[in-house]
Order: structure tokens, then C-alpha cells, then sequence
């Protein structure tokens, strides 16, 4: 009759150990989730940086070309 009994309390260790591994598992998914969201994120706001970076870049070239023809133009005359 013990031996009965412990594999029942054996099974019901088993299975509360099953169903508490499988809330972590989904915790760990929703974290894995948020965590993947919030990537796109910023690598989408990565992306808007740089394409204003680069587009600044281009703008001030373009002013220090327009002062060094300021500049060239100044002293011809």
C-alpha cells in the first residue's frame, strides 16, 4: 500500500514539476517575444539615424564646398 502511495505523490511531483517548467517556458517566451519586438525597434530607429546621418554628412559638404568657392572666388579679386 506505501509503494502505491508514493508513486502517487511521485506522479504528482512529476506533474506539478511538468506544469510549473511549462510557465516558465511561456514566460520565457513572451520575454523572448518583447525582447525581439523591441529589437525591430531600435534597429528601425538605427536605420532613421542613419540615413540622417548620411544626409547631413552630404549637406555639409555641400556648405564647405560653397565656402571654399567663397573663398576662392574672395581672393581673385
Amino acid at each position: 500500500m506505501s509503494v502505491v502511495i508514493e508513486l502517487i505523490l511521485l506522479a504528482g511531483l512529476i506533474l506539478g514539476s511538468w506544469v510549473n517548467l511549462q510557465n516558465q517556458l511561456n514566460l520565457l517566451q513572451h520575454d523572448v517575444t518583447m525582447l525581439l519586438q523591441n529589437q525591430k525597434s531600435y534597429q528601425q530607429r538605427i536605420e532613421e539615424l542613419t540615413s540622417k546621418i548620411i544626409a547631413h554628412e552630404y549637406r555639409l559638404r555641400a556648405v564647405e564646398k560653397d565656402m571654399a568657392k567663397a573663398n576662392i572666388s574672395k581672393k581673385t579679386f
